[in-house]
């Protein structure tokens, strides 16, 4: 937690140090968090399934891929501090919510929603 302490307010000090809190309104920063996740996703673009994991680990594309995983959470963590957002809460209540949704007995080894 005290990682993720110091990582806002570096974040935060980055932020007033270029004056962009003025452009960080929750559109714009949700925009942010989609248009890098499409970054991210063009990383992949006509890789297949069963050779994702090997491209992932592969030189430069390691890097261009960590570093548009890190332009997503950077957005992330900025939207949520100007929302509101406990992201780690917000995190565990989900995974409690994914529990019920996803029982193992009926989600393990399927990749649809159980019925």
């Amino acid at each position: 937690m005290d990682r993720l302490d110091g990582l806002l307010r570096e974040l935060r000090a980055f932020v007033v140090e270029r004056e962009w809190g003025q452009f960080h309104d929750p559109k714009n920063l949700a925009m942010a968090i989609a248009s890098e996740a499409g970054e991210l996703l063009a990383e992949y673009r006509w890789v297949g399934n069963e050779e994702a994991d090997d491209y992932s680990q592969d030189g430069s594309r390691r890097e261009r891929i960590a570093a548009e995983a890190a332009d997503i959470g950077i957005s992330l963590m900025l939207f949520c501090e100007r929302v509101g957002i406990n992201l780690i809460e917000e995190i565990q209540r989900k995974l409690e919510v994914n529990r019920r949704n996803y029982p193992v007995d009926r989600s393990r080894g399927r990749p649809d929603r159980p019925g």
